[in-house]
């Protein structure tokens, strides 16, 4: 999903994220079309002056949603004809409608609940999607409908309620690992944990170096370390980051690592459905080798 904010100091790492609930949405949905919608972050004073504004009340909400299409029964996946009035010439896809979310409450009602900030924003988007493609929560049934949608888009996207005790070992040693980097150029500080097939763990963190293309990514870095030690199958990869370069920072400053493509690659070399653990400050999320790099070449491809 291609998402429009006005506001361009929001991190790109956040940007991503929301894509990614996005593009759930819609593969949820069935909606043959590409997809974007409009999102602008705000705060409980930004978002109470529009509730008084399109909603006569004087009150904040978390989320607001205004849909482009209207749709007389049932959902978006029922309506692809009105779907497509709404193509973007100049974007390329239908423009679903725009979502205000309030960032501050977002943040209050992450730890009101429990869990991570990345999570409740997740949240947050998904819901207000499933609102731009019809979905209501007014009568009883409508939103144990909805609320059962939410829950499974945050499972298919890998965003979960928390780590496990095996998970978080692996997250925690790979902060560890972290802090040790060697990044005297972007100051992007990544630390990795793998795990192989006999549940040792072995940590890695970036190396950088003056002649750029010589950088050592901080899971190759860990998954060479744990070569060493005789591992041949790579069960699982934590990967976490933290941005500590003040010039690149934003006011939200979210930034859920991502594998580059070399080291997607280089994973493969030891496993094709690894679990990969990606966490930053605000939160994590669980995805898999597959899914970052489907239809891949691996040794048996040789074959």
């Amino acid at each position: 999903m291609r998402l429009t904010l006005p506001d361009e100091n929001v991190a790109t790492g956040l940007v991503r994220f929301l894509s990614k609930i996005g593009d759930v949405c819609v593969s949820m949905e069935g909606i043959v079309y590409p997809c974007q919608v409009g999102v602008l972050l705000t705060d409980d004073a930004g978002i109470t002056e529009m509730n008084h504004i399109h909603r006569g009340k004087n009150c904040p909400t978390d989320v607001l949603s205004f849909p482009s299409v209207s749709y007389p029964s049932g959902t978006a996946k029922n309506h692809q004809k009105r779907l497509r009035k709404e193509w973007d010439a100049d974007a390329g896809c239908v423009h679903l409608g725009d979502i205000a979310v309030s960032s501050e409450r977002a943040q209050a009602q992450a730890e009101r609940y429990g869990h991570s900030y990345l999570r409740e924003m997740g949240f947050l988007f998904a819901h207000g999607v499933l609102h731009l493609m019809g979905y209501d929560h007014q009568m009883e049934s409508d939103g144990a409908a909805m609320r059962a949608m939410e829950e499974e888009i945050m499972n298919h996207a890998g965003i979960v309620r928390e780590l496990s005790a095996e998970d978080q070992e692996m997250v925690d040693l790979a902060w560890e690992a972290l802090q040790a980097a060697y990044v005297p150029y972007s100051k992007y500080y990544v630390g990795a944990c793998v795990k192989d097939s006999e549940g040792r763990l072995f940590k890695g963190c970036n190396v950088e170096n003056a002649s750029f293309g010589l950088t050592i990514c901080a899971e190759r870095n860990a998954i060479t370390t744990a070569v060493t030690e005789g591992m041949r199958k790579l069960h699982a990869i934590a990967i976490v980051s933290e941005n500590r370069n003040a010039e690149n920072k934003t006011s939200a400053s979210f930034d859920l690592p991502s594998p580059c493509g070399a080291c997607r690659q280089f994973m493969r070399e030891f496993g094709k459905d690894v679990k990969i653990i990606l966490a930053c400050p605000e939160g994590a999320a669980i995805t898999s080798l597959s899914a970052l790099l489907p239809d891949s070449f691996g040794p048996e491809s040789l074959a």
